[in-house]
This record gives structure tokens, C-alpha cells and sequence, in this order.
């Protein structure tokens, strides 16, 4: 195999929201999960490696995306991709700075982007500062993030506490020009010593302008926004056969672990519509309550599943999870969260379901390993940033879909089955 675009994702969800738009603009994409022992079986143009290293320590986190590396350079990848949230989710002493000049160092290049624009969700960067719709990051509800609150908007002040190189700016002017710009203000940048450098974006134009002067870069980091730019390079174009997915059967299931304040939303208007619905309480799971609990969710589903979709959750409003966090600490909560939500996700799997909403990144992470689902297949996007996906399996598969907590309209959970059929 020869793939001409090697990604590496540093969560499930963001995994797919990149495969997505790779899809979108003419990629065949397949994204593993987790770094693959052999060669894929299928003829594809893009490989996404979907680790779960975003809220890991640097140094496993480093270790994993290098094995990825590895592997992506075996199947002769042209380019790499290092994808990370649109909320650029991290902490001063996080992981995006110390794997991106990791890669930088194994792939012996002097120089990278680093943008997570994506307009189409709202995420935007101007004069290096993140905005979440008309926000700026740290006035947003990712400063309530359980896990990685962010506090600063400076994407050029966040990447350089985590970087040992020099971090500067590329900014809309030099972007509007074009390419050639582009180009010209790297070759500034890289003059005085600055090796890797945050890109202004307010608009998919901006990507899209972008896009030619990342040609032949060796490494692009970036969220998933950047990846609308990218086939182009590759003489390919939009076409509906690269997200063509087998035929959807079995039943329908929603799980949900983000507490974000659109998974809210979307838990809220699922329920509204007369859906049923079951809420896992964080704290009834402790004292190895766990499997009791599960069980008694999925004696619930059972004989409900035959009527229609229904909702698994642990959505809760910031002020219930920092309770909840206090008692347990934020980790252990959040792993026997995690732990439950998979747990009922094989069940209902197990119970006949066959198409599967999974909401919340670390949600989608534990849910995907405890389906042992090692491979999917990118179809057809349900909002910006969430496709539908196909798991092969005996049974036909499983279609499911993993949604980034901030992803998605308020009927998002009901849009998605009928986007599929």
C-alpha cells in the first residue's frame, strides 16, 4: 500500500471528524483504531490511526503517535497529518507541543503549521487568538472543561508553554494574499529562528487558500479544518462513491458520556420528543456497583429497542460533575464513567443493536475498545465534523457514529438515524 495522507488522531471522535473531511473532499479514507499490526486489505488514499493520547501524559502520549508514525511511513504515507480538537484541548503542561516537535524530530523537518480552525463548527483563529462562535475560547464552555479547562485564547502563548522550539504567528493578512504569501511568510518565520507557527483562519476560503502552500510539507498539524484543503494537492476531488457505506439494519441505540453544554442540548431535545431515556448516576458506581448498575440498564432497554431508538446517559450541568469529581477525583470519575458507558454499549450491542450514536471523545474512545472494533470505513456526514461510520464485522457490522461533546445540532440524536436510512 501506498498511502498518499497518514493521519494521526489523538482521539477517537477527532479521528473521524478529520476522516470526514478527507471523505468530504475526494479521500477513500480507513481510520484504525490504535496502531495496526499489518496492512490494510483495502485500496485506500488516507489512513487516520485514531489513538486515545489526548489526556494522556506526554511522554506515552509521544510514544503512541511515534509508533503511529512508524506505521504510517511503512505504507509509504507522502504526508503526515497530527490532528488535534478544534478547542485545542490541553493544558500548559499538556501534549500537543511536546508530540508535534516529536514528529517534527523523527520526520527531520525544520518547520510545521499548527491551526485548529474549523469554521464550519464555530472554531475560528484570528490574530492567534481561538474563538468558539462569537467567543473568545476562554469565555466559552470549555472553560468549564472537567478534564482540560482552557483559560487562554493565545494559541501562540498555549503552544509555546508547551514547546521547547519558537512558536510564531502567520496571520489573516498574510493568508487573504494566498499561497505564495503563505509560503513567503514561512520563509520569514523560519529566518529568525521559529519552527513552528499558528495560522489565522476565519473562514473554510482561509483553508482552502491554505491548502497549496502545505504542499509537500512533510508534517501538518492542525484540528480537521486544514483537511478540506489537502486532497486537492493530491489531484483529487469531491466525489458521493468515497462515502458510500453498506446497507444499515439492526436497531438503534444512543449512548451518551459528554457533559458539554451541546450534548446537554441534544440529551435535553432527545428526551423532549417522548424517546425513552435512562441517566447513569456517577456516584451510584462507585463501591463496585458498576456491573449491577449496567444490568439494570440494559433489563431496562431490552424490551423497549424493538420501538425505536433510546438514550444511555451520563450528561450533567458543570456544577454536577465538579461535585461528583470532588467525591471520586476527577480521573476516577471520569474512568468508571467510561467504564459503565462501554459496558452498556456491548450490551446493547449484544441485545441486536446495530446502529450506534456514541457521544463525548472519551466516551467514544472506551466504547470503540470495548466493541473491539479495530477498523472503520468513513461515510456520509450526519453535521460538520460527524460522519457515519461502518464496523465490519459477521453480523453485517455496526454503524456508529462518534460525536465530539461540542459537535451538532439539538436534534442531533434523532438526525442521525435519519440521515442513515
Amino acid at each position: 500500500m501506498n498511502i498518499l495522507l497518514g493521519c494521526i488522531a489523538d482521539d477517537f471522535t477527532g479521528a473521524t471528524d478529520l476522516a470526514n473531511n478527507l471523505v468530504r473532499n475526494g479521500m477513500r479514507v480507513a481510520q484504525t483504531i490504535g496502531v495496526p499490526q499489518r496492512s490494510l486489505d483495502q485500496e485506500v488514499d488516507a489512513v487516520v490511526v485514531a489513538l486515545k493520547s489526548r489526556n494522556l501524559e506526554p511522554e506515552e502520549a509521544i510514544s503512541q503517535s511515534l509508533e503511529a508514525l512508524e506505521w504510517l511511513r511503512t505504507q509509504g504515507a507522502q504526508q503526515i497529518y497530527f490532528k488535534y480538537c478544534s478547542t485545542f484541548d490541553s493544558t500548559p503542561t499538556g501534549n500537543i507541543g511536546p508530540v508535534t516537535e516529536a514528529l517534527m524530530h523523527a520526520l527531520k523537518t525544520d518547520f510545521t503549521i499548527a491551526t485548529p480552525a474549523f469554521p464550519d463548527n464555530g472554531r475560528t483563529v484570528f490574530k492567534g487568538y481561538l474563538f468558539v462562535g462569537d467567543v473568545l475560547l476562554n469565555e466559552s464552555s470549555m472553560k468549564d472543561h472537567p478534564l482540560t479547562p482552557m483559560t487562554d485564547a493565545n494559541l501562540v502563548r498555549v503552544m509555546q508553554a508547551q514547546c521547547q522550539a519558537k512558536v510564531g504567528l502567520i496571520d489573516h493578512r498574510s493568508v487573504a494574499q494566498g499561497p505564495a504569501a503563505v509560503q513567503q511568510r514561512i520563509a520569514d518565520l523560519k529566518s529568525q529562528g521559529i519552527t513552528i507557527a499558528v495560522v489565522d483562519a476565519v473562514s473554510n476560503d482561509d483553508l482552502l487558500k491554505l491548502g497549496p502552500a502545505l504542499k509537500g510539507m512533510p508534517l501538518v498539524t492542525a484540528g480537521s479544518g486544514v483537511a478540506i484543503g489537502l486532497p486537492a494537492n493530491f489531484g483529487l476531488s469531491p466525489t458521493p462513491q468515497s462515502s458510500t457505506l453498506p446497507h444499515a439494519q439492526g436497531l438503534q441505540a444512543v449512548v451518551s458520556g459528554s457533559c458539554s453544554v451541546a450534548t446537554n442540548g441534544q440529551v435535553a431535545h432527545f428526551k423532549a420528543t417522548g424517546r425513552p431515556a435512562m441517566a447513569i448516576n456517577p456516584a451510584s458506581l462507585m463501591h463496585g456497583q458498576t456491573d449491577a448498575v449496567v444490568q439494570q440498564v440494559l433489563a431496562w432497554a431490552g424490551p423497549l429497542l424493538q420501538n425505536g431508538p433510546l438514550l444511555v446517559y451520563s450528561t450533567a450541568e458543570p456544577d454536577a460533575v465538579k461535585a461528583v469529581q470532588a467525591q471520586l477525583g476527577v480521573a476516577e470519575a471520569g474512568a468508571l464513567v467510561e467504564h459503565a458507558l462501554a459496558s452498556v454499549a456491548r450490551g446493547l450491542v449484544a441485545l441486536g443493536v446495530q446502529q450506534l450514536v456514541v457521544a463525548g471523545g472519551e466516551t467514544s474512545g472506551a466504547c470503540v475498545q470495548a466493541l473491539d472494533i479495530a477498523q472503520l470505513q468513513i461515510g456520509p456526514q450526519i453535521d460538520p465534523g460527524v460522519p457515519w461510520c461502518h464496523a465490519p464485522a459477521q453480523n453485517g457490522g455496526v454503524h456508529i457514529t462518534l460525536k465530539s461533546g461540542n459537535f451538532g445540532t439539538e436534534d442531533f440524536f434523532s438526525k442521525a438515524f435519519d440521515t442513515l436510512h
